[in-house]
């Protein structure tokens, strides 16, 4: 783990770049508890509703669980979503739950894919029986968890649960798994491709590692699932690449996971229905221009019609812009030349910056009334460097920002933090409270509503 890159005496955020409800709602969290986020799950979902718009007609869009598991952004997504991908049974089963509470059952209108390298038979067996329960046999949903396409819906309305088959041992694991539950499962083989036509800020196609089937294995594993009898091969998942920010790369990848996913079905004689092409959709976390939707929809819209159901999944593009990490400064010191800004919370909250090695700027917001006989340290034009509160030297969310005032009772606010912040943190090293989280409605003009 390595801290974050230096901003180079670059100029904090001003606090106008947080929007006014953002800004009261952290106050009232650091006032309260020190640190802690603030989310706006109407945001997400109104960027999700952007993105599908963007998207052809064929294109189906599932949020990442992984990037921000919080029960109201995950409400407020269900109804901008056609799915969800979960990589644990919980959040399976959060995301079931998330579904249902805006009338919008697995099978009926949303789908759940899972995806991870790691699937143990236990996990699996989970997902055998959850997707048994949402069949309406056993009198626990609308739709069939499992079943045949119909006419002009390629994966089949029945389809509740798709599992991203990651091994030909997998493979088996599924197929014990459904016929213990007495249930077909869907499945999408992941693939491991040779080469993959872009790139990001983490590579997953084309290198080594756990993920999918590499290419050359793919023959084996396409006989053995069709062979299998509680698996029912839909397609294809190719998940090669996070943080991309090149939209017409990300077109070219798009293209070629359908031309792939085609050949390779026709290969084998299999009933082509579903390509997931993973997430990867990138934020420019140091400025610049953003992911352009308009350009990658365009450039998608000249494919033919692939006569398939597409499958995105992103999660940060969705919710980082959605989201907000405040966190009160405990004090200010000077040593050796350098200047550093103590939070109260750190790594255990927020470990985005240094384990992705990025630079995440932040806003100074004014703190309250300082306790009366105590000195307020603090800067002013100067560089500092805001570390944590645990004791280690790992512990730095950002490197050399320049501050125009800060002072300790202040609290610091980093954007772009709505995805992979508090569910990617380590809460339990040193036993600190936890980050707790509240929502507001950024859009609004009116006052917040808060809710831990």
């Amino acid at each position: 783990m390595e801290p974050p890159r230096s901003f180079e005496n670059t100029p904090a955020l001003g606090a106008e770049r947080i929007p006014a409800p953002v800004r009261e709602a952290a106050l009232a969290l650091c006032a309260d508890t020190g640190a802690g986020y603030v989310y706006d799950p109407s945001l997400a979902a109104d960027r999700a509703r952007t993105l599908r718009r963007a998207l052809p007609g064929w294109a189906r869009v599932y949020f990442a669980v992984k990037a921000n598991g919080f029960e109201p952004v995950l409400a407020h997504l269900a109804e901008a979503v056609d799915g969800f991908e979960a990589a644990s049974l919980r959040e399976a089963r959060a995301a079931v739950a998330a579904l249902r509470l805006r009338g919008k059952g697995p099978g009926s209108g949303g789908r759940i894919a899972v995806s991870g390298p790691g699937k143990t038979p236990e996990m699996l067996a989970g997902l055998a029986r959850l997707s048994a329960d949402l069949d309406p046999g056993t009198g626990a949903d609308t739709a069939p968890a499992t079943g045949p396409a119909a006419p002009g819906d390629p994966v089949g309305s029945t389809t509740a649960v798709v599992v991203n088959a990651e091994s030909v041992l997998e493979l088996h694991r599924i197929s014990a798994a459904a016929c213990a539950a007495g249930t077909v499962l869907t499945v999408a083989l992941r693939v491991n491709p040779e080469r993959v036509p872009v790139s990001g800020a983490l590579v997953m196609g084309g290198t080594p590692g756990p993920f999918g089937v590499p290419e050359p294995l793919v023959d084996e594993a396409v006989r053995t699932a069709l062979a299998l009898p509680g698996v029912d091969l839909a397609g294809f998942h190719v998940h090669a690449v996070s943080g991309n920010t090149d939209a017409d790369a990300h077109a070219r990848y798009v293209r070629w996971c359908l031309e792939w996913s085609r050949r390779t079905a026709d290969e084998h004689g299999v009933d082509l229905r579903l390509v997931d092409v993973g997430g990867g959709l990138g934020v420019p976390f140091e400025g610049g221009p953003g992911f352009d939707l308009e350009r990658l929809g365009s450039a998608l819209a000249e494919l033919p019609d692939p006569g398939v159901e597409v499958v995105f999944e992103p999660g940060r593009w969705i919710a980082a812009p959605a989201g907000w990490y405040a966190t009160r400064v405990t004090d200010v010191k000077s040593a050796y030349g350098g200047c550093f800004a103590v939070v109260r919370g750190g790594i255990n909250h927020f470990q985005l910056p240094t384990s992705w090695e990025i630079r995440h700027n932040f806003a100074v917001l004014e703190g309250g009334p300082w306790p009366g006989g105590t000195p307020r340290p603090g800067v002013a034009g100067e560089s500092v460097t805001v570390c944590g509160e645990l004791c280690t030297p790992e512990d730095v969310l950002a490197r050399d920002v320049r501050v125009e005032s800060l002072r300790a009772g202040d609290v610091l606010v980093f954007p772009n933090a709505g995805a992979y912040g508090h569910e990617f943190a380590m809460p339990a090293f040193l036993a600190h409270p936890a980050a707790p989280r509240a929502t507001v409605d950024s859009l609004w003009s009116g006052s917040p509503t808060c809710t831990p």
